[in-house]
Order: C-alpha cells, then structure tokens, then sequence
C-alpha cells in the first residue's frame, strides 16, 4: 500500500479541482497512482463538477411541493436557463423538494440524504458530470400547522410542481380542507404577485421600518415642516407604507376592494372555521445572485473564430 502524502493530494486537488478528501480517497483507492485517481475523480462526476463550481449559477428551478399541513420549496441554480428545460435536471429538482419534504429544510441535511443508495449531493454532482454545467441546492424552506394546510403555487412553471417563481402558504384552521387549499393558493397566487415583506407590520425588519421613516421626515423637513408636524405625517406614512408590504394589509389582488385580511375573514364561512395565515415563503429565480453579464453572439462567434 502507498504512503499518500500531502504533497501527492495537493497535485492531484491542482489537476482535477476536487476537494481535498476527494483527492486523498480517490489516491487511496488506486493505491497513489495519478493518472489512475485522475480517472476514479472524473468517473465519479466530482473532478468535472469541483472545475465547475465556480461559474456562477443564477438560472435552474424553484420546486415546491405541499400535502395536507406540510410544504416546501427550493431553489436549485444552474448557469443557464436550457438546463431547466432538461428532463434530468428537473427530475432532479423534485426529488430534492420531495427529499425536503420529508428531511427538512436544513441544505447540508438535504445534500447528505440519500434516496436508494446514492445521497443528493451525489445526485447533483452525477447531473454537472453529465448536463455539463455548475449545479447548487441554494437554499429551502418549509412550513407546517397543526391543523389547516399548507397551500403552493409556481409561477412560470415548466412541469409540475416547478418553475421560476414558487409560493408556499400556511393556513391553521379547523376548516374544510379542500376550502382551505382553494383560499390558500389564492393567497400563494397574490404572494407571488404583490411580494409582501412580512405578515403584519411587526414581522417587519426594525432596520427596514427606520429607514422609511427617515426618509419620510428628511422629505418633509426639507420642506421646513415643523417637527412635531414632521411625527404625525411619518406616522401616517408609515401606515400606507404597511399596506404596501405587509401581507395582511394589502390589496387582494382577486378583490381590491379588500384587504387581505378582510378576504380571509370573509371566507371563514365558507371555510367552516377561523382562518389564520401561520405563515408564507415567495422564492423567485435568482433573486440576490449578481449575475454576469455576457454577449453570447459574441461568445459564439469567439469559439467559432469568427469576429
């Protein structure tokens, strides 16, 4: 058996841009032979998928998946916006919301469960080898209530269950459940489309909320107001700003001439019961990713040798 040596697994993370304890059991298993490990790497997916991970990676899918009083959704990232047309990769994509599902919405959890005998971090690495671009698992969340239903809704799907914008609503109630469901994708329906920030106002960011109101009263200071006339006019902007980005407070994109709030309350009849929104989670595509910029004529006509 070969001595594998520091120096040895430093050569070989160099030629092949796999990770360290990849290098040294690839090493391992070919007995400190190179070019033999090189080989092991790039079987496996992982010396093409390490080479890769630093592209950056904006497009994919964002999957969700409900049933009963339990959802979730994810967001799995790709370079480009062909890889979402690619059966493998949203293939892959549910199953890792179904994973979620089932493991929770903690990523490295996600990455290391295994469905059959291969974990999801395998999977994704077999699917870079393969599609031949960078693929991460960026992020999950999950919601449940006790009694009531978690309700999704995917904007610009391409298959079912995932697209490029997806909304998972939580209702608690003791209510009908088929009711429930037709309530709660309407509501996932206006997250997508109206992007509340909060529920109410005291799920705000306290830093966000201070923001508005100095910039309110810098505007009016500026139009010398005296101060304490400055105090109520924040205090009553600070309330049309809730309505524009707080769940409950804003219009109902089906009925505007209500809140959402009032919505909910309205269809508690037909419901059956009280209705309490326990929660909601809007992923959209890419959303805090700096993208890169690029000219792909130009690229094409680059590789081609064209000008």
């Amino acid at each position: 058996m070969a001595t594998i040596t520091a120096a040895m697994v430093k050569d070989l993370r160099e030629s092949t841009g796999a990770g360290m304890m990849d290098c040294k059991a690839a090493l391992t298993e070919n007995d400190g032979n190179m070019e033999a490990a090189q080989d092991w790497l790039r079987k496996k997916g992982l010396s093409k998928a390490a080479k890769k991970s630093g592209r950056v990676a904006a497009e994919g899918l964002i999957g969700a998946l409900t049933k009963g009083t339990k959802g979730v959704v994810v967001e799995v990232n790709s370079e480009t916006d062909f890889v979402a047309r690619n059966g493998q990769f949203q293939g892959l994509v549910k199953m890792i919301a179904q994973v979620a599902f089932d493991a929770g919405a903690d990523v490295e959890k996600i990455k290391a469960a295994k469905v059959g005998d291969v974990t999801i971090e395998a999977a994704i690495n077999d699917a870079i080898a393969t599609i031949g671009e960078n693929m991460t698992l960026r992020r999950a969340a999950a919601l449940e209530v006790t009694q009531g239903v978690v309700s999704h809704y995917v904007h610009g799907a391409v298959i079912d269950g995932a697209g490029k914008m997806g909304v998972i609503v939580a209702l608690e109630s003791p209510g009908k459940a088929d009711e429930l469901a037709a309530l709660g994708r309407q509501i996932a329906m206006h997250v997508a489309a109206a992007n509340p920030l909060a529920l109410d106002p005291s799920g705000l960011d306290p830093a966000v909320v201070k923001r508005e109101k100095d910039v309110l009263a810098d505007k009016y200071r500026q139009q010398g107001k005296p101060e304490n006339v400055i105090e109520k006019i924040v205090e009553s902007g600070l309330k049309t700003y809730y309505k524009e980005v707080c769940l409950l407070e804003q219009a109902f994109i089906h009925d505007t001439g209500k809140s959402v709030a009032q919505a909910v309350k309205e269809a508690e009849g037909k419901v059956g019961g009280a209705v309490k929104i326990a929660g909601f989670v809007r992923y959209a595509l890419g959303e805090g990713i700096e993208k890169q910029e690029s000219d792909f004529a130009a690229e094409v006509a680059a590789a081609s040798g064209k000008k």
